[in-house]
């Protein structure tokens, strides 16, 4: 009984950290353009190397 007087406010401190880093990211507007990360990597901006003949 004494071990759940530590670990049920080590769990509630940890969810509540949890959601202050979830609340923190939406602010900073991480989420913010959820389809142009994925559509990134499809692009190919790379320019072919030239061969010396």
């Amino acid at each position: 009984m004494t071990g759940l007087a530590f670990l049920i406010p080590i769990a509630l401190g940890m969810g509540l950290l949890g959601l202050v880093a979830f609340l923190w990211s939406m602010r900073e507007g991480q989420y913010d353009d959820m389809d142009g990360a994925a559509n990134r990597i499809l692009i190919d901006d790379d320019e072919p190397l030239e061969q010396d003949a």
